[in-house]
């Protein structure tokens, strides 16, 4: 499986508008492959939507987006209001729960760290050990790794019922002394994480 999470920034005060008009074309999509998530942003860089999609392969992935793209009414009219665009492929980490539809937030916490090259492997096989337990205190919504945009990029997706079960599973999980599952000095050397909500229509919320 690959995963595609697409980040789109628009201009200060469009959200609204762009989710419905994103939300009214996404049938004429899901034709071809399913929609996983779509959030946006709430803390951390403003004014993002971010909409994930699964694939079984890289030829599936080609094949969904060009007949989509041959469907009147898709890409949605949003265009005016996006400033950027950015585009990543990732791959899952075995323990990286499916991309199905449930209910698990409304909050979503997206971390982004970005390691020292070829350092991906030992830090699945140090979070293998550990992230059981620390799925006792709230849900993985995914656990990825880079394959194209950004290298050496650990991305992990939880999610809560609010900031106050954030901050009091975050404390729970540490306090057990079996997490976070610690890297050596020097193998993390950027953090980054934003807080997201998901749309009305996202199969993930």
């Amino acid at each position: 499986m690959i995963i595609e999470m697409r980040t789109y920034t628009l201009q200060p005060g469009t959200l609204a508008e762009v989710e419905k008009r994103f939300g009214e074309a996404l049938p004429i999509r899901e034709k071809h492959s399913k929609l996983a998530a779509f959030w946006h942003t709430e803390v951390g860089p403003l004014n993002q939507i971010i909409h994930v999609w699964a694939y079984d392969s890289f030829e599936q992935r080609l094949a969904v987006r060009g007949a989509a793209m041959k469907e009147p009414g898709w890409p949605p009219p949003i265009r005016e209001y996006v400033t950027a665009m950015q585009n990543e492929i990732f791959l899952p980490a075995p323990f990286s729960p499916p991309l199905e539809p449930r209910q698990v937030g409304p909050l979503f916490e997206i971390r982004q760290y970005t390691l020292t090259g070829g350092a991906i492997p030992g830090l699945i096989e140090r979070w293998s050990e550990k992230i059981e337990g620390r799925q006792k205190f709230s849900p993985l919504v995914g656990a990825w790794h880079s394959e194209i945009g950004a290298l050496n990029k650990w991305v992990h997706i939880w999610a809560y019922k609010d900031a106050n079960e954030r901050f009091s599973a975050r404390a729970a999980a540490a306090a057990t002394g079996q997490w976070p599952a610690r890297n050596p000095p020097g193998v993390v050397i950027r953090q980054e994480n934003a807080f997201v909500m998901p749309s009305a229509f996202s199969p993930i919320r």
